[in-house]
């Protein structure tokens, strides 16, 4: 079996698809089915992988050190900041940490991000995420005088981390373009401006939502032991010993020492020794801003599914073997990334037997009035594409867990995919069993009771909950002089007082 049965809420039919769809639709299950011996040797390839990022020379898949070296107990406490700046809003959280293990009580606030500002001065960006957060202080601490209250910032844009406190940019995304900002150490800049507004603020950690996700994750539970992004990228972070990061080899860090690794593993397989690539993918790839790059990520992330598919069409339309769409104009569908992973997801969701609501979603958005056979062939081809990504994302998961020997674990997802795309999640939970060869579930019990070895489940608040938890691990570790990894040190002990109840 390579993959979950088709729902039965709409059993479908292939009996009236005429030969010449028929045998397209035979030629993409080739191309797009990823059967189990494949899946096991991705995952090996993937294993090795993970293993040279952490070396010296490094391969593919970047696997940063964090400088985050612990993971939660549960039983942090303190009131922390946290601080997401996102390509549509900024949003800023205070979480409180009590006495009780594992809880939190979060406030937030969001803040529209001008588009104005994404092409301005990096003062004029720098400036406005520091009024944000006066704002906030001003709103919720009315009157109070307070110590400098740590913060958590969640940067998620490519950037380098040689300390928790502070990273340099290497590249806007998200339609940033802001001179003086890349190359740059963003920490100074931000720093000035909290300090020109006298905001009562000191940066502790700077993250990436993925470590973000693993912290706040595993704080609730602690058996959560990976924490992955599935959305329009893909990310995955897990805990690791020093003794095991040998680009860290010249810090002399006890091998025991937990650190948390940010593997960025979007680029898996850019060498493409063993990913089952499509000339559909060679097409994305080829035509992407950064050929060669992230080939894991352009086969299952969510800014990639609609648009394989739009490829197929387009090239199925260009077959003269081939009759689909006869005598209609499909400008709209020549159009790249003119279709994402929910239009996708629609069809998949599509309740009726005559597939109605993907016939009216053609019309709508394309313009096509589609047959009941294309119907048939679209149908089809968005379950091989959004099967394809959930099989191959289980790989990764599996090769963290065969890399650390997890035998029983949770994994924390968060990401526009695994929480939206149907039968993502179940037909991750398939593969991961074909992978690692489970035969009972974690209770000896017979499988597909809930209670698998390993669980894909849904994640904390990563980029909020994660980010303040991070700033509390950071002080707590400095306080108890372990300083590795973090650049001002004494100024961190100075400007947050040891971190009390609220």
């Amino acid at each position: 079996m390579v993959g979950p049965r088709r729902q039965p809420s709409r059993k479908g039919s292939m009996a009236d698809v005429p030969e010449d769809l028929f045998s397209e639709i035979k030629r993409l299950e080739d191309m797009f089915i990823v059967d189990t011996a494949k899946l096991k040797a991705i995952t090996d390839h993937f294993v090795s992988e993970l293993a040279k990022g952490l070396t010296e020379e490094g391969g593919s898949i970047p696997m940063n050190a964090t400088w985050c070296m612990s993971f939660p107990t549960g039983y942090e406490t303190g009131t922390f900041l946290a601080l997401d700046m996102g390509g549509t809003n900024l949003r800023v959280c205070e979480i409180n940490l009590p006495e009780e293990q594992g809880e939190f009580d979060i406030i937030q606030s969001k803040y529209r991000m001008p588009e104005e500002l994404k092409t301005g001065t990096a003062d004029e960006l720098w400036g406005y995420v520091a009024d944000c957060l006066q704002q906030f202080i001003e709103y919720h601490h009315e009157g109070e005088k307070l110590d400098k209250l740590p913060l958590g910032f969640t940067f998620s844009y490519p950037a380098t981390q040689e300390h928790i406190d502070h990273g340099v940019l290497q590249r806007w995304t998200k339609g940033f373009d802001i001179e003086g900002v890349e190359g740059h150490d963003v920490v100074p800049q931000f720093e000035a401006a909290l300090e020109e507004r006298g905001v009562p603020i000191k940066l502790t950690a700077l993250i990436n939502d993925t470590t973000g996700t693993l912290i706040a994750s595993h704080y609730t539970d602690d058996e959560m032991m990976i924490g992955c992004i599935f959305g329009t990228g893909c990310n995955a972070a897990y805990m690791e010993h020093a003794g095991e990061v040998g680009k860290l080899a010249n810090l002399n860090l006890d091998p025991k020492q937990e650190i948390a690794i940010n593997c960025e593993w979007g680029a898996f397989d850019n060498e493409h020794k063993i990913l089952p690539r499509t000339q559909y993918d060679v097409i994305i790839d080829k035509d992407s801003p950064r050929p060669g790059q992230q080939s894991f990520e352009k086969m299952i992330a969510g800014l990639y599914l609609g648009e394989i598919f739009r490829l197929i069409l387009v090239d199925l339309y260009a077959q003269p073997h081939v009759r689909i769409f006869e005598n209609q104009d499909i400008s709209s569908l020549q159009k790249p990334y003119s279709l994402d992973a929910s239009f996708l997801s629609d069809i998949e969701n599509d309740p009726y037997e005559n597939l109605q609501e993907t016939h009216d979603n053609f019309v709508q958005q394309l313009g096509i009035k589609t047959t009941k056979p294309e119907l048939e062939l679209i149908r089809r081809m968005a379950e091989l594409i959004g099967t394809r990504a959930a099989r191959l994302s289980a790989c990764g998961v599996a090769a963290i867990c065969k890399k650390k020997g997890y035998k029983t674990a949770h994994v924390g997802a968060d990401g526009s995919v695994f929480n939206k795309y149907p039968h993502f999640k179940a037909r991750g939970a398939q593969a991961l069993k074909e992978i690692l060869d489970w035969e009972k579930d974690r209770d000896g019990k017979r499988l597909g009771r809930g209670r698998d070895p390993v669980e894909i489940l849904p994640a904390e608040d990563g980029s909020g909950v994660g980010a303040a938890l991070i700033a509390a691990l950071t002080i707590k570790r400095v306080q108890d002089g372990l300083t590795v990894g973090v650049k001002n040190a004494e100024a961190m002990l100075k400007s947050c007082a040891p971190a009390k109840k609220s």
